[in-house]
């Protein structure tokens, strides 16, 4: 049986989720990550003060840490592939070996920071379309750019019907009125004002460009599927191709849908959710759906609380 390893991104953070972390050594990685982003790591997990979690620049490295965590209280044979949905594509890289943590970490931190600069609070807006298909979205979008100009494009291809739109907030809001007009029911304006996977986010594109010349890359000991193009990278040495990705990834739209069409095209027929949530597995169960597969795929999360429910 073929695995594949799923790294969650944004949105997938909830208060608390680093307190199950309690070994010995688990509790020096985290303390170990708070010297090197000099902050409470533990206490920013569990949203003190309230809000400082779902912050951009703290969210990302905690995901990020969390993921790295519950990786390594997998016990069982390495995966297949690995591949992660936005930030969550550094905890792949992490998993792969290409990336030390500590380093992921400064990275994804530094990241953060840089989505938000790169517009000014208020001007952004992301905005879930349920329903159409990509094609259909495209087509409306591409008219409300001729018509009126301005930044909007889909930003995440998430499952069949799920699409997220984001660009410059007026672009976004007359776009969201000619897909209603066009006959889409339900449209989801979603609380982030950071547009991300646009092209508004050039200038964090250009630092993290900076960032990733200055980090060191090993080897890929596991192939990981790349958001911008959905196709395997690796393994082996690929450090050139990681770091134009990682960067062209912050300007491109993340092809969930296909990336998860290809992983399964290779024979993939079991997926572990790494890390907090599960959103990926219910995005992934979404596109098992659509496609008809006669086989059906399982589905593991690491999150405790998910798996109680």
């Amino acid at each position: 049986m073929k695995t594949a390893y799923l790294f969650p991104g944004q949105g997938s953070q909830s208060p608390g989720m680093l307190d199950r972390f309690d070994g010995s050594s688990e509790r020096a990685t985290i303390a170990r990550a708070s010297e090197i982003l000099s902050a409470d790591v533990l206490k920013i997990s569990r949203d003190e003060p309230a809000g400082i979690l779902d912050q951009t620049r703290w969210t990302q490295p905690l995901l990020l840490l969390c993921s790295t965590l519950a990786l390594g209280r997998l016990e069982e044979e390495p995966p297949s592939v690995v591949l992660g949905h936005s930030l969550g594509e550094y905890s792949a890289h992490v998993a792969a070996g290409a990336l030390a943590l500590e380093d992921a970490l400064l990275l994804v931190h530094r990241r953060g920071e840089a989505m938000q600069e790169a517009v000014p609070a208020g001007t952004g807006l992301m905005a879930a379309v349920l329903g159409p298909s990509r094609e259909e979205i495209d087509r409306v979008l591409t008219e409300v750019r001729k018509l009126s100009g301005g930044v909007v494009s889909v930003a995440n291809d998430n499952c069949p019907g799920q699409c997220v739109i984001a660009g410059q907030k007026e672009a976004v809001e007359r776009a969201i009125e000619a897909l209603r007009a066009a006959g889409v029911r339900k449209i989801v304006p979603l609380a982030v004002s950071v547009p991300s996977h646009t092209a508004l986010m050039a200038p964090a594109a250009r630092v993290m460009k900076e960032r990733l010349a200055q980090t060191k890359l090993k080897p890929l000991n596991i192939p990981v599927v790349a958001n911008v193009t959905a196709s395997f990278v690796g393994p082996g040495e690929a450090s050139a191709e990681i770091r134009e990705l990682l960067v062209r990834q912050l300007e491109s739209p993340v092809e969930w849908t296909k990336s998860m069409e290809t992983v399964l095209a290779s024979g993939v027929t079991r997926f572990v959710e790494v890390g907090s949530g599960s959103v990926l597995t219910g995005l992934g169960k979404r596109v098992e759906r659509q496609l008809g597969r006669p086989e059906k795929l399982i589905w593991v999360t690491t999150d405790p609380k998910v798996a109680k429910e």
